[in-house]
């Protein structure tokens, strides 16, 4: 996953000036930004505060960066002393530091934060490989709490018993989605040796 080839086209589009790579990759990686400013449990004018820093960081030192697949883990750390930074100014807290008081290196919970981030971005992508009534049944089981099976029926307008059978199905299906294929051949091991 570190060698990602979108990642590393996105980043040498958006620094060759490609609005719309740069746009894409503000879109991919928002979410892994907003994660880690709510693991410090930043208000939200505080996380839309750290963002921007951390876009502005990007647009400064993407011309410099060396490696385009290490994007991600360059966000996740950024954004962690961006947090560190806004709590100690503020002085609303003490700042803590995470990685300190767990005893677990600042760039260990970067890369869980990365990978997590990566998984997520894949499933969504395998999710929206799935047929239309794959994804609404998924959906509707996966919500929380789950839609009882009586509104799922009238939903899909499909018989109560047929709600299983059909899951499993959508569920091998997505299993099978090459992005999802791809994670599962590369193990958990592999990508944490990384």
């Amino acid at each position: 996953m570190r060698d990602d080839p979108t990642v590393v086209d996105l980043v040498t589009r958006a620094r060759d000036g490609d609005k719309s790579a740069w746009d894409e990759l503000v879109e991919r990686y928002a979410p892994l930004v907003y994660s880690v400013c709510r693991r410090y449990r930043l208000a939200p004018p505080d996380i839309d505060d750290v963002g921007q820093s951390v876009w502005l960081r990007l647009v400064e030192h993407l011309p410099g960066l060396r490696e385009p697949a290490a994007l991600p883990g360059w966000i996740a750390t950024t954004t962690q002393r961006e947090c560190f930074r806004l709590i100690r100014a503020s002085s609303r807290v003490e700042p803590v530091d995470l990685a300190e008081s767990a005893d677990v290196p600042e760039q260990a919970i970067a890369e869980e934060e990365v990978l997590r981030h990566e998984r997520g971005t894949i499933l969504r992508t395998a999710f929206g490989e799935l047929s239309r009534r794959c994804q609404l049944l998924l959906s509707l089981l996966m919500q929380d709490p789950p839609a009882p099976y009586d509104e799922i029926s009238r939903r899909l307008q499909v018989p109560i018993g047929s709600i299983g059978p059909n899951r499993a199905r959508c569920l091998t299906r997505l299993r099978q989605t090459p992005a999802l294929a791809m994670l599962a051949a590369d193990g958990p091991d592999d990508r944490t040796r990384r």
